[in-house]
Parts: structure tokens; sequence; C-alpha cells
């Protein structure tokens, strides 16, 4: 079985900070790139952030400079930082997996796994 879980969204105020947690089980990462989405009400889903297989990292230009993103391959699990949050981050955060030849220098279009995804409210 191939499973993502998100864990560690929750409510914060505007400029505070989380850190999302996004565990792979049945699989290894290290031949996936790795992506952060999110969804709000009444907007499309957007790309958050992405890693690809040979470890080229990409941001959205709405959270460049704010949130990062980072592996511990020893246990399986990709991480999002976010830093200095505001309102309009508010959404339903997915990481999502796609097998990837190494050495991939750019993140795919399309996922194959994702994860039930984690709430995160930004608000006074």
């Amino acid at each position: 079985q191939l499973q993502l879980v998100e864990s560690g969204g929750g409510l914060v105020q505007p400029g505070g900070s989380l850190r999302l947690s996004c565990a792979a089980s049945g699989f290894t990462l290290d031949y996936h790139a790795i992506g952060w989405f999110r969804q709000a009400p009444g907007k499309e889903r957007e790309r958050v952030s992405c890693t690809s297989s040979g470890g080229r990292i990409y941001y959205a230009d709405s959270v460049k400079g704010r949130f990062t993103i980072s592996s511990a391959n020893a246990e399986n699990t990709v991480y999002l930082q976010m830093n200095s949050l505001k309102p309009e981050d508010t959404a339903v955060y997915y990481c999502a997996a796609a097998p990837q030849h190494p050495y991939i220098i750019y993140c795919p279009r399309s996922y194959d796994y994702w994860g039930q995804g984690t709430q995160v409210t930004v608000s006074s």
C-alpha cells in the first residue's frame, strides 16, 4: 500500500509559523518528486512547492522567501516550513508524489499519490 499522510496543520495568527509533515509509507521517496499543494475555498488548486528526484526545489511566487521545503530521508518524510503566514495562506494543504527517473531537475506536471490534506488557517 502506498500512502502519504500530512500533519502539522492548525490555527495560527498572521505572522506565525507552522511546519507541515508529509510521511510516506509503502514506498521510498528517493525515486519520486514531491509536491506541496493547497486548495482554498473558491480558488484553484495551487502548487506551493516541489522537489524533483534530482533535488531541485521550486516555490510559487506567492510563498517564495517564506516557505521552505526539506526532506528527512531516513524518516521518508518531507516537510514544509511556513513562516510569516498570511490570511491568504489559509487552505487545505496536500502533499503528492510522482515516480520520477533519477536526477530529473524539473517537477512533474501530474502526481500519482496524494495525501488526505491538512487544514491551515491563518486568522486573528
